[in-house]
């Protein structure tokens, strides 16, 4: 029986080294423990522990406690038997792993503060302590009196222990559940951590970009999103589940405010003993106190910390900070927040997230929050301010950002070499873009598919299809497929400045990449041999549009016009309108409005003014084109009239004017004879910072000269 007692007080001592540390802070007072513990409990039977129980030196006074245990030696039996109970028995039920740690958590915490109290106290005695301590709460447990102490805020009186000792088992046991209810939470944060939907975000982050600490804290953040709506499922079923079984309509809203959830946090109600088992394995060996705590350490690195609980005044200031608007300073009320809180880095991104529903104050403070040393600042923090503000198209604030990134010591990394290059591309600055794309590369980071996109669509809007053609031939070499928008793209920037070869290139390379050609695929075509002067392989195109079973638009149809302008040959114009109108072709403006400039150009100003009454019963309004070649043709003609007429239209839209409609209108009025009208259009054009061309310049001297010498006659207006 001697070796049952033994194997039993082995197994307590063990329970000290299961996975769960030591919580720092005095005990309330223990020293009245010799006096709290009935004739009910346990003696110890150590030597050594009665020896110094018997010396007058020991302040602390529990030689009552020490008396009553040796006096009921008898008792020794019913222990001993309790624990070859406690240590052989096997348990199926689920809830005993729950038991065992809270068991062993509560041990090794009640030890330390017994050692703390009783210094002079042997490890026997501290055991016999324990073992008295351990049996009642395991009594209680049992009994299901330790929940409703648990449960509540008043300390339970008892003929074993005193107030003070059952207050410090209670707030121990507290401590316990708590510590044991944010383990359980770990655990179930690490399956969410490991699902599916949770994988699926990340990789898409990765793909975008998103590397690091800033992928990590997103991947807890998806993890909590998802663990509480699981949990609220979780709920909502158990909460259906029990009314179903009460036989009440979970839709009766009465019935279901009559109800009062419980809220309270009690250990798992126990259907027979409690059953305890150290299944074989030592624990007391002191290796195994290093790894619980190296496991400690580690789950601190890499577990997210909890923001701490915001009452009373800080709550209050920080209700005034999320209801600041824009034009409030929220420096002050920052930092009485700092002063209230002392917050750390998880405490300021709560309150970031918060101000999300605030777009207005949110940039501000987020932008005073990268100074402060409590939120350790990463280039992360940069680069997300950064990103926000290239979204709203604040470049300037982008790069003062930037800046003060810089100035601080951090330097950019990829991810933000990525944003600027979006942000650049995206307001045309094709020089900073053109930066940010190489220092990406310098950061050893291969660019992806929107990086080429964005700095290709730069070079297209600055005009530089060439150095696009370029990265989109870098792209295939590295295998990655451009978009068919962007082939489209280089195509359009080719043909509007009339490259033949470059979009002769790009249409070989489409269909080599196994794109399908589409109406404007060949009205581009088409465009681009015309304005290059080959109508002939322009219509062959138009031709090749047709027998592909794609019925030409007004817009190719216009291109085509215009493609026939250029060698002046009208008849065959003529007879493709023709042909295209008895397949059932019906002209749109812009054909009509290339057949107008074409007329105009001749000066056939019947046929024109013609054209501009079917422009007119189109019912739309005429292109800046139409008033252009009206002012041309009938300043040419001699009509002053309808010139200033046409003119005032132009003077009126001059916004939409470009330096080649000005030059065309300048030349017009020249060989009109409008000394006046030229001088007023020409100082307009440079107004708006366009710089005539040699040509338009020496006829303007040669107009001025001309009519000092004697004014120009007019013809006749009509």
């Amino acid at each position: 029986m001697k070796l049952k007692h033994l194997a039993f007080r082995k197994t307590i001592n063990n329970l000290s080294k299961i996975n769960a540390k030591p919580v720092s802070g005095k005990s309330k007072d223990l020293s009245t423990i010799s006096a709290t513990i009935s004739p009910s409990l346990y003696p110890i039977s150590s030597v050594q522990s009665y020896a110094y129980l018997q010396n007058p030196k020991n302040s602390k006074p529990i030689s009552a406690f020490i008396r009553y245990i040796h006096s009921t030696r008898n008792t020794m039996l019913s222990y001993a038997s309790v624990g070859e109970e406690l240590v052989s028995c096997d348990s199926e039920d689920e809830d005993d792993g729950t038991v065992n740690e809270f068991l062993s958590r509560f041990i090794w915490i009640m030890r330390g503060k017994l050692i703390e109290v009783y210094t002079d106290c042997n490890k026997e005695t501290i055991d016999g302590m324990l073992l008295a301590i351990v049996e009642k709460v395991v009594e209680e447990m049992e009994k299901g009196g330790i929940e409703q102490m648990v449960g509540s805020t008043v300390v339970m009186p008892s003929q074993d222990f005193s107030e003070d000792l059952w207050r410090t088992v209670w707030e121990v046991s507290n401590m316990v559940l708590e510590d044991m209810e944010k383990a359980r939470k770990k655990e179930k944060m690490k399956q969410f951590l490991q699902s599916e939907e949770v994988k699926e975000m990340c990789r898409f982050a990765g793909e975008v970009g998103i590397r690091g600490d800033l992928l990590r804290e997103l991947r807890f953040k998806w993890a909590k999103e998802k663990m509480e709506e699981n949990d609220f499922y979780q709920r909502l079923g158990r909460f259906r589940h029990a009314k179903q079984e009460k036989g009440v309509n979970v839709l009766d809203k009465h019935a279901v405010a009559a109800e009062d959830m419980p809220k309270v946090a009690s250990l798992p109600k126990r259907k027979g003993k409690i059953k305890y088992k150290m299944y074989g394995l030592d624990l007391s060996v002191p290796k195994w106190a290093e790894v619980a705590d190296k496991i400690h350490e580690r789950g601190e690195m890499i577990w997210p910390q909890e923001p701490k609980p915001i009452s009373g005044k800080c709550k209050l200031v920080m209700e005034k900070i999320l209801s600041l608007k824009m034009e409030d300073d929220p420096s002050q009320l920052l930092a009485e927040w700092i002063q209230l809180l002392q917050p750390t880095r998880v405490d300021w991104i709560t309150l970031l997230d918060k101000l999300e529903q605030n777009p207005g104050i949110h940039l501000k403070i987020a932008e005073l929050v990268l100074r402060e040393e409590s939120f350790q600042t990463s280039v992360h923090d940069y680069t997300k301010l950064i990103d926000a503000y290239a979204k709203e198209n604040h470049i300037e604030d982008a790069e003062r950002i930037l800046n003060k990134m810089v100035e601080s010591g951090i330097m950019p990394d990829s991810i933000t070499a990525t944003i600027l290059v979006h942000m650049y591309s995206k307001v045309g600055n094709v020089d900073r873009a053109k930066e940010a794309f190489e220092s990406l590369r310098s950061y050893g980071f291969q660019p992806d598919m929107k990086i080429y996109n964005s700095m290709i669509m730069a070079y297209l809007n600055a005009g530089e299809p060439r150095r696009g053609e370029s990265l989109l031939r870098e792209m295939l070499t590295r295998d990655i497929k451009p978009s068919e928008d962007i082939y489209m793209a280089l195509l359009r920037s080719y043909s509007h400045s009339g490259d033949v070869n470059g979009a002769g290139g790009i249409a070989n390379s489409m269909q080599l990449a196994g794109f399908q050609p589409n109406t404007e695929y060949f009205s581009l075509l088409v465009k681009a041999y015309g304005q290059a002067g080959n109508p002939d392989q322009a219509r062959s195109n138009f031709d090749s549009m047709i027998k592909l079973g794609h019925k030409p638009d007004d817009k190719c149809t216009a291109n085509m016009i215009a493609a026939y302008e250029k060698k002046n040959l009208l008849d065959k114009g003529l007879d493709l309108l023709i042909q295209l109108e008895k397949d059932g072709f019906e002209p749109g403006i812009a054909t009509y409005t290339a057949l107008l400039d074409w007329f105009g150009k001749l000066q056939l100003v019947d046929e024109t003014e013609e054209l501009l009454g079917k422009i007119a019963e189109l019912g739309e309004v005429p292109p800046l084109k139409v008033h252009v070649s009206l002012c041309d043709m009938y300043s040419r003609a001699g009509f002053e009239t309808k010139t200033l007429q046409a003119l005032g239209v132009l003077e009126a839209r001059r916004d939409e004017l470009g330096p080649h409609e000005f030059e065309r209108i300048i030349n017009a009025l020249i060989a009109g004879g409008f000394v006046n009208d030229t001088q007023r259009i020409h100082g307009i054009m440079e107004a708006k910072g366009f710089a005539a061309s040699e040509q338009v310049n020496m006829a303007l001297s040669a107009h001025q000269a001309l009519s000092q010498i004697r004014p120009l006659n007019r013809w006749p207006s009509r």
